[in-house]
């Protein structure tokens, strides 16, 4: 089924408004009434309110796996694709995360090691910026279809705006009526992604899928869920899949916001001795696991090579982020972009006006926040300002004195400042017993 079947259908509307009437009362849907719905979304014909109560119909009713395949195609189908030959990798975080901005090491790694990732990434969506508002840091991430190709062709990479030019474009309107609320239903996730990769012609994908208290999905049973899910699509899309379920309770890295969080990845990319190793080793894990998916369809000698001189895996993606490759491999992907290559992690300051928040008693860190802290760095002025953010300078475990630095809040704005530390009291990022 195509969308040039469907394409000025004088009753589509009629049509798509009928389809979130059935939604909403708990019906299947068919995927010719889905289609109308992403077509018109996509179209921006159905206007924010009946956009609103289709994405509201999703989190309470939820989809059938048959639903989520036709929500999945129909999205891909109403925009434009990206097609690729032979082996196309990928890797997606689902989010809600502050901080852990493992793409920017993962893409560079794995286009080093031989594989072609283009990688589309999204903007903040529930958390204080995105991967897309990260790479905006180094370089343009908004491109036409043609300059993807000859970015890809260049470098074997890209990290570029998922929303830049009519990739599953029904998405990135419900992400616009979502975003107040600071929610989305985890089969809306799961939709979401799969549909961009399959639109960007991935067909080797890592997901990472971390679940608890603080995070988009709670518990390990939900996890598990969403990876069969996740598997199912995979399967009917003829895609090689391998969701990583893990628990978290904190970012990894201490950076919270744009600046703040590539200048942690730069770290690691540069092997500067202050990196964090948390974000290192998390990052690693990731491209390790995607290049084995990879590995796996390739050639003999190159799996026999890989094993010869590595061992694994996991000893190929830390020895490329070790010797420098994937550094040198970045840079090639900033300069491809229109960005300056010659930058330096030490060279991303981040906002000028900060104040430090300071422990009100001795005690362990048993606890951080991670919704208190997205809220805090909104009204410190991230995603929109570059630098602002927070600094963690504490994390879970530390040992703390009376008096002494937790983190650092950042902004632009010395009015931003000012209300984000006024609210922290209201909000804690901490739990010190």
């Amino acid at each position: 089924m195509t969308t040039k079947s469907f394409d000025h259908n004088e009753g589509e509307e009629q049509r798509a408004i009928n389809a979130i009437r059935r939604k909403l009362i708990g019906k299947k849907l068919t995927y010719r009434e889905i289609f109308s719905i992403m077509d018109q979304i996509a179209k921006q014909r159905l206007g924010d309110v009946l956009t609103t109560y289709f994405a509201a119909s999703g989190y309470s009713k939820g989809f059938t796996k048959e639903e989520l395949y036709y929500l999945t195609k129909a999205m891909v189908e109403t925009g434009e694709k990206l097609h690729f030959k032979g082996i196309v990798a990928d890797k997606h975080s689902i989010g809600g995360v502050p901080g852990t901005r493992t793409t920017l090491i993962v893409v560079p790694i794995v286009a080093a090691a031989g594989f072609i990732i283009p990688k589309s990434s999204s903007r903040a969506i529930t958390t204080p910026d995105g991967t897309a508002d990260d790479m905006e840091v180094l370089s343009p991430v908004t491109f036409s279809k043609d300059e993807i190709y000859k970015i890809v062709k260049k470098t074997n990479a890209c990290i570029v705006w998922g929303g830049s030019f009519n990739i599953a474009p029904a998405d990135d309107v419900l992400i616009q009526v979502e975003k107040p609320l600071f929610f989305e239903s985890y089969d809306k996730i799961l939709v979401s992604i799969m549909a961009k990769k399959i639109a960007f012609g991935s067909n080797h994908v890592v997901i990472d899928l971390p679940y608890g208290n603080m995070v988009k999905v709670r518990t390990l049973k939900d996890a598990e869920i969403l990876k069969e899910k996740f598997e199912y699509l995979a399967k009917r899309f003829n895609i090689k899949i391998r969701p990583l379920v893990h628990r978290t309770d904190e970012p990894a890295g201490k950076g919270i916001g744009p600046i703040l969080e590539t200048r942690e990845a730069l770290r690691v990319l540069e092997q500067k001795p202050n990196r964090p190793l948390d974000l290192e080793i998390r990052s690693i894990n990731l491209a390790a696991n995607l290049l084995d998916l990879c590995l796996k369809d390739s050639p003999k000698k190159l799996q026999e090579d890989i094993k010869k001189n590595f061992g694994n895996c996991f000893g190929w993606a830390t020895k490329i982020l070790q010797n420098g490759l994937a550094w040198k491999k970045m840079k090639e992907i900033i300069s491809a972009q229109g960005g300056k290559p010659n930058i330096d992690s030490e060279h991303l300051n981040p906002g000028k006006y900060s104040s430090k928040l300071k422990s009100s008693k001795n005690g362990v860190v048993r606890a951080l926040n991670s919704k208190n802290i997205t809220i805090i760095a909104k009204l410190l002025g991230a995603p929109q300002q570059k630098g602002a953010g927070i600094y963690l300078d504490m994390k879970i475990k530390d040992v703390v004195g009376k008096g002494e630095t937790i983190c650092t809040l950042y902004s632009e704005n010395v009015y931003n400042l000012k209300g984000a530390k006024k609210e922290a009291e209201q909000f804690p990022l901490y739990t010190i017993e």
